[in-house]
C-alpha cells in the first residue's frame, strides 16, 4: 500500500464526526459552486459532486435543495478560499483551507491561533510543497475487480487504489486529475459515493504523547473555527 492508504488510515478517527460541521462545509461549498458554476448539476461538475459529498454524510435532501436556491440570490455572500500556512509546536507543518466571506476575521482568528499555543503562522508558499495536492473518489466495490480497475483508470491520473473498511474502493490521483476521473466514472455508469480533495504530507514526524497533545490543542483550536474547511498536517497519526 502507498502513501495515500496510510494517510486515509491515519485520519479515520478524525475529529469531523460532527454532523453540523460537516452540513455546514457542505453549505459553504454549494454556495461556491453554484456561484461559479449555476445552480444545475447536470452542466455544473463541481456541484454534482457536492450532492453526492451530502448524501455520504445523510445531509437531508432539503437542506441541499435550500442551499443551492440560496445560493442563487444575488444577496448571498460569496466566499472565498484562502490557504493559511504555519508551524505547531515540535516543528509540524500546517496546512488550513478555508472558506470566508470575511477575510479580515478570518486571519487574525488563524493567527491569534497560532499565537496562544506556541505556533508560528507562517508566509505563502512556506509549508504547502511539503504535501501533495491529490482528489479523491469513492465508489462500491460490488461486482468491481480492482486490480483491472486499476489498469483501466491509470490512464486517467489514477495513482493509488485500494478497498475502505467500508465496502467501497477509493482512488486517488494528482488534484489536476479530478475532472478527467469524474467524467470517466460517469461515462462508465459507476456510482460516485463520495470525492474530494486531501493534502498528503510528503513526510511525516513521529511525536512523543505530550509532543502530540501540544500540537492538538492547536489543531483543535483551528477546526473549531466556522471558517475553516480542512487541516493538514505533518504529525504522523497512529
Amino acid at each position: 500500500m502507498g502513501r495515500a492508504f496510510e494517510f486515509r488510515k491515519g485520519r479515520k478517527m478524525k475529529r469531523w464526526s460532527a454532523m453540523a460541521k460537516a452540513f455546514t462545509r457542505i453549505g459553504k461549498d454549494i454556495v461556491m459552486a453554484v456561484k461559479e458554476g449555476g445552480p444545475n448539476p447536470d452542466a455544473n461538475s463541481r456541484l454534482r459532486a457536492i450532492i453526492q459529498n451530502s448524501k455520504a454524510v445523510n445531509m437531508p435532501k432539503e437542506n441541499v435543495e435550500r442551499a443551492i436556491k440560496k445560493a442563487t440570490d444575488k444577496d448571498t455572500a460569496n466566499y472565498k478560499e484562502i490557504l493559511f500556512e504555519g508551524y505547531a509546536p515540535h516543528g509540524i507543518a500546517i496546512l488550513i483551507e478555508t472558506a470566508s466571506d470575511n477575510n479580515n476575521r478570518t486571519v487574525a482568528n488563524i493567527r491569534s491561533y497560532f499565537n496562544k499555543c506556541n505556533g508560528t503562522m507562517g508566509t505563502q508558499g512556506s509549508v504547502e510543497f511539503m504535501f501533495d495536492h491529490t482528489c479523491n473518489f469513492r465508489i462500491p466495490a460490488a461486482g468491481q475487480d480492482i486490480d483491472e480497475l486499476e489498469l483501466e483508470m491509470i490512464d486517467f491520473g489514477v495513482e493509488e487504489i485500494f478497498a475502505d473498511d467500508e465496502d467501497g474502493i477509493l482512488m486517488y490521483a494528482p488534484f489536476e486529475s479530478f475532472g478527467a476521473i469524474q467524467k470517466e466514472l460517469e461515462s462508465r455508469g459507476l456510482e460516485i459515493l463520495s470525492s474530494g480533495f486531501d493534502r498528503i504530507p510528503q513526510v511525516t514526524k513521529e511525536l512523543t504523547p505530550e509532543q502530540v497533545a501540544d500540537v492538538e490543542k492547536l489543531l483543535e483550536k483551528i477546526e473549531e473555527d466556522d471558517d475553516v474547511m480542512n487541516v493538514f498536517h505533518t504529525m504522523l497519526e497512529n
